[in-house]
């Protein structure tokens, strides 16, 4: 028996294996379309805690390789930058951004937000493109959703900006409890009997 053989064929086998593991990881984010919390830590789309408690800054859950740069012509301070190829995803300079919210209505795929973790003691802002008619009002209580569509908590809107500039994409801003800062990328206005 050839030892050096064996390990070979148990070493290729553990990267196809690997390979297997990978391919099957993208396709169930494929399928359902909602990046885990894990996913996210893992491809470093969140801001570092000593960022976030600084105040307002971008989060962009862009996965996809596809051609699309728009977040990074609307960053004034190039915190959004696309490497040399154009179907490169997005990379975020948390350092850079300063939370002013342009790319949010920017973004073909709705995967830009920002969020303030350090807004209030007890809650945080959600900043998010809303394409949905009627528009939520100022003050108004709304849910917030989480990545696949699902009520986590009640949210309070505190400002929406639905400008010429926004091309149609309302950018809404929301109020919510603190430990939901990287849950709610969406909202449902309540209805009669919500």
């Amino acid at each position: 028996m050839n030892l050096s053989l064996d390990l070979w064929c148990l070493f290729s086998i553990i990267v196809c294996l690997g390979s297997v593991f990978k391919f099957m990881k993208i396709k169930r984010f494929q399928e359902t379309g909602v990046l885990s919390k894990r996913e996210l830590k893992e491809r470093a789309l969140l801001p570092p805690q000593e960022r976030l408690k600084r105040g307002p800054v971008v989060v962009v859950e862009c996965v996809e390789n596809i051609p699309c740069n728009p977040c990074a012509y609307a960053c004034p301070r190039k915190a959004i930058t696309i490497g040399g190829n154009l179907t490169d995803v997005p990379k975020v300079d948390f350092e850079r951004c300063n939370g002013c919210g342009l790319c949010v209505s920017h973004c073909p795929g709705l995967a830009i937000f920002v969020v303030n973790w350090a807004y209030s003691e007890r809650e945080a802002t959600v900043t998010l493109p809303y394409e949905l008619l009627p528009r939520p009002e100022v003050g108004e209580r709304v849910f917030g959703l989480d990545r696949s569509g699902q009520k986590v908590c009640s949210a309070r809107v505190i400002r929406v900006l639905d400008t010429k500039a926004q091309n149609r994409c309302a950018v809404v801003t929301v109020a919510v409890p603190k430990r939901f800062w990287d849950d709610v990328r969406s909202i449902r206005l309540r209805g009669r009997g919500d």
